[in-house]
C-alpha cells in the first residue's frame, strides 16, 4: 500500500471537504486533491490562510474551491447543518471528508490539566468532528462511494505521559471511527483513520520545539495515503487506522 500511485484523474468529479485546510497537512491535502481533479471545500478558522490555498489551487489550474470560514471551537450543530444544506444545494453530493483540524493544547502533568483546556480540545478534536459528520451524512449518502477520514495519532493508541487531553481525544477519535465503520459497513460510506506520524508541521513544532525539523517528513511525503483513502481504490477499505509512515 505504501507504494500506491494515484492516476492523474483519480479524484475527477469528486467534491471533498477538508477541515484545517489553511495550513500543514490539511493545506497539502487540499492542494493535492485539487491536482487530482477534485473540487475542494476549504474549511478553517483563518480566512487569509484559506484564501492563499484557494489562490494556489486556481493558479495551478484546479477547479475553483469553496471557502467555509468556521472555528470548530465555537461551532454548533446548527452551523454544521446549515453547511451541509449549502453543500447539497451547491454540489448535490459530497464524496469525501478529511477531518484534519485539531488542537494540541498544552503538554502538562495530569494533575495540572485544567478543565477549559480539556473541553476545548475535546470540542475541536472529537465533538466538532462528530457533529459535522453527523450533519453531513445525508449529503455523503448521495455519493456513489463516500470516504470519511479522521486524523489519529500514535498517542491515540498508546497513552503517553503529559499528553493528557490530546491523547485522550485521539483515543476517542479512533473509537468514533471504529463505531462508524462498523455501523456503515454495508453502505456506500467507508470510514478510516490516518496516523500521520512525526511530520513537519506547526503543531509538531509546538510539541517538540528543539527538534531538528529537517529530520521530519513533510506533509507532501504523506499524500499517498490521503489519496488512497479518498480515491475509489479504497472502496473496500473500512475501519482501518493506517500509518502514513513506515515504522
Amino acid at each position: 500500500m505504501h507504494n500506491f500511485q494515484a492516476a492523474d484523474d483519480a479524484l475527477a468529479g469528486k467534491t471533498i471537504l477538508v477541515t484545517g485546510a489553511g495550513d500543514g497537512i490539511g493545506k497539502e491535502a487540499a492542494i493535492t486533491y485539487a491536482r487530482y481533479g477534485a473540487t475542494v471545500i476549504l474549511l478553517g478558522k483563518t480566512v487569509s490562510k484559506l484564501t492563499a490555498v484557494y489562490d494556489q489551487i486556481v493558479a495551478e489550474g484546479g477547479a475553483e474551491p469553496a471557502i467555509v470560514p468556521l472555528d470548530l471551537k465555537g461551532a454548533t450543530a446548527k452551523h454544521y447543518k446549515d453547511m451541509a444544506a449549502t453543500i447539497q444545494s451547491e454540489f448535490g453530493q459530497l464524496d469525501g471528508v478529511l477531518h484534519n483540524a485539531g488542537i494540541l493544547g498544552v503538554l502538562s502533568p495530569f494533575e495540572h490539566i485544567d478543565l477549559p483546556t480539556w473541553q476545548d480540545i475535546m470540542q475541536v478534536n472529537v465533538t466538532g468532528a462528530m457533529l459535522m459528520t453527523q450533519a453531513l451524512m445525508p449529503v455523503l449518502k448521495r455519493a456513489p462511494h463516500a470516504s470519511v477520514i479522521f486524523t489519529s495519532s500514535g498517542v491515540g493508541r498508546t497513552g503517553r505521559a503529559y499528553w493528557g487531553p490530546y491523547a485522550v481525544s485521539k483515543f476517542a477519535t479512533e473509537g468514533l471511527m471504529q463505531v462508524m465503520a462498523d455501523e456503515y459497513a454495508d453502505t456506500t460510506i467507508r470510514v478510516n483513520c490516518i496516523n500521520p506520524g512525526a511530520t513537519r508541521t506547526s503543531m509538531r513544532a509546538r510539541a517538540y520545539p528543539g527538534e531538528d525539523v529537517n529530520q521530519l517528513k513533510t506533509p507532501a511525503d504523506l499524500m499517498w495515503v490521503y489519496l488512497y483513502l479518498m480515491s475509489d481504490e479504497s472502496i473496500n477499505t473500512n475501519g482501518q487506522s493506517i500509518d502514513a509512515q513506515r515504522k
